[in-house]
């Protein structure tokens, strides 16, 4: 299945849609019953998500965990309810809420902690026919952002790349479904976060594997123009195209509508790039 999240030429970079049924999340959180949940990811769409990437629990800095139950409670309806032909995504690192998800509609897992955080994830993903996005992150979330520290983030987020997909092919998860988020502002600090999107061809030619970016209203960029997070869309698209011009197949992002022309922009000019040319 995952050979489709490769972008291909004279094509945009696939846009992932956030839907936080979250009260807390960062940018985005507010108390929405489902028919507005739903509602918006049905907005997301007609702007031109190609998915909805459905979650339940903050993993802003400094997030409080919460609840199995209470994330099954705030994911699990919003997912059935989500028409039955569009490609939903569920954001979580517990192994029981993927297996919910998965059995109500998901058919990719986007788990921040790489599939670290619940022992039993690994066999979840295994057993079912989703795709699985593996995400690198320093710490938790409530501890990722108290000093982090590499010798070369680089070089440490290909390693743990590599330590992860042996873990996941051992497990049975099939390489073909297996996407790589290097994990911008999860565990970096300013510099961090721009040697990754500035070199994410680095991890394509490692890995030959779909690369998901998001860089959506982080505070990274407000670090470098002064925006609050609200303000922050336009910073977004252009650290989105350099990431995409460096061979990013699939972008996270909150507002699909402003996103979408800029990627297909920067996917044009990606393809005109000539790369090893003297």
């Amino acid at each position: 299945m995952t050979a489709r999240w490769h972008r291909k030429k004279g094509q945009s970079a696939w846009l992932m849609g956030v839907l936080n049924c979250t009260p807390d999340s960062f940018s985005d959180g507010a108390t929405l019953s489902v028919p507005e949940l739903v509602h918006k990811a049905e907005v997301m769409l007609v702007q031109g998500a190609d998915m909805i990437d459905v979650g339940g629990e903050s993993t802003r800095p400094n997030a409080e965990p919460v609840s199995l139950e209470e994330e099954l409670a705030r994911v699990i309806p919003v997912i059935q309810a989500l028409p039955n032909d569009i490609v939903i995504s569920i954001d979580t690192m517990k192994a029981e809420v993927m297996r919910q998800a998965i059995k109500a509609g998901a058919s990719l897992v986007n788990d921040v902690s790489a599939l670290t955080f619940d022992s039993d994830s690994l066999a979840v993903v295994a057993e079912s026919s989703a795709d699985v996005c593996l995400m690198h992150m320093q710490g938790t979330p409530e501890t990722m952002q108290q000093a982090p520290k590499y010798d070369n983030v680089l070089a440490e987020v290909i390693q743990f790349f590599e330590r992860r997909i042996d873990v996941c092919l051992k497990a049975g998860i099939n390489r073909t479904s297996i996407i790589l988020d290097p994990g911008i502002g999860f565990g970096k600090n300013l510099e961090d976060n721009l040697t990754l999107i500035a070199n994410i061809d680095k991890i394509k030619q490692k890995f030959a594997l779909p690369v998901l970016l998001g860089v959506s209203r982080k505070s990274f960029l407000g670090k470098i123009t002064g925006s609050t997070i609200q303000q922050r869309e336009v910073e977004t698209a252009v650290a989105s195209a350099i990431g995409v011009f460096s061979g990013a197949d699939m972008l996270r992002v909150h507002d699909c509508e402003f996103q979408y022309n800029p990627m297909l922009v920067a996917a044009k000019l990606a393809d005109y790039r000539q790369v090893n040319v003297c």
